[in-house]
């Protein structure tokens, strides 16, 4: 009895440069190992195909408009059942692939590689592994601003707006209590004991 074909893998692209939204469609298309589930030119596109038509791997243009490629990064990485994610970007100094990392991207392709490298990638990566190029990682690991979560992140940059406790609480429909016990793990998190500190270190930190 013939073995059943090996099943392909279902991906979504995105990518703002039309061109190159269509050379890697028609590359993707003749590949028997994938399924082009869907295709955008922008991050607000890609976000609403792969929200109604679940695939396993996305390709990202880190510059895709509007939103870019490291927010759309870091809106799928607390989406359950999102894809996981290969970045496709020039990087020459290694920056770009650090923040794909903090943004939970899963992969890292550089622009000028071969094609052939970032299908071998997504075919990694659909396999559940982490293929990133080598990059010194010790100042990611080290700026704790990469260790908060999105809720964290959301109270800092509210904090930074000169948003009150109850403006706060209001906003992200908590108690004034919560409100100071989320802060008081941000602080900690950040290594300081005050709002002024904390939105100084959100500042510094863009």
């Amino acid at each position: 009895m013939p073995s059943a074909p090996p099943q392909r893998i279902d991906l979504a692209l995105a990518e703002g440069n039309p061109l190159v939204l269509s050379a890697l469609s028609e590359v993707f298309e003749k590949d028997a190992r994938f399924s082009l589930v869907a295709t955008s030119s922008t991050a607000e596109g890609f976000l609403g195909a792969v929200m109604r038509v679940p695939v396993l791997v996305g390709i990202i243009d880190w510059t895709i408009p509007q939103l870019g490629g490291q927010k759309l990064a870091e809106v799928l990485r607390d989406q359950e059942g999102a894809p996981r994610l290969v970045i496709y970007a020039e990087d020459p100094t290694g920056s770009v692939t650090l923040k794909a990392m903090a943004a939970g991207a899963a992969g890292f392709v550089d622009r000028k590689s071969p094609v052939e490298r970032l299908l071998e990638t997504c075919l990694d990566v659909a396999a559940g592994k982490m293929v990133f190029p080598f990059v010194d990682v010790r100042g990611l690991q080290s700026d704790p601003i990469h260790q908060l979560t999105r809720r964290e992140k959301a109270l800092l940059e509210a904090l930074a707006n000169g948003l009150t406790n109850k403006e706060l609480g209001r906003d992200f429909d908590i108690s004034t209590n919560t409100v100071k016990y989320h802060l008081s793990n941000l602080f900690e998190k950040l290594g300081v004991t005050s709002r002024t500190q904390a939105i100084a270190y959100y500042f510094k930190s863009r």
